[in-house]
């Protein structure tokens, strides 16, 4: 379906995307995009490389299981967001 479109009906479906979401809001949309990317490829290493261990994970002691890596960051806030283990790391390098 989506190969059969011409470059008219681009520009047209453009055009409209353009007067829904304003010149202004844009970029701040594809920003933040990019960097849900970036995170969810990160991500998709960091599942990749813990997997491909095996039974890594039942090696260790009860007494060294660490939390889940997750991301903080308040709603709405593409700047801020970062591992939550990281934030002292910053902090003290700052």
């Amino acid at each position: 379906m989506l190969t059969n479109l011409k470059p008219l009906e681009i520009v047209l479906i453009l055009a409209v995307i353009l007067l829904l979401f304003g010149a202004k809001k844009l970029p701040d949309m594809a920003r933040s995009l990019g960097k849900s990317a970036r995170i969810l490829k990160s991500e998709a290493k960091q599942m990749k490389k813990d997997g491909g261990d095996g039974g890594e994970a039942e090696a260790q002691p009860e007494g060294s299981q660490t939390a889940p890596r997750t991301i903080q960051a308040a709603p709405g806030d593409v700047g801020s967001s970062r591992p939550v283990g990281e934030t002292g790391k910053q902090d003290k390098q700052s």
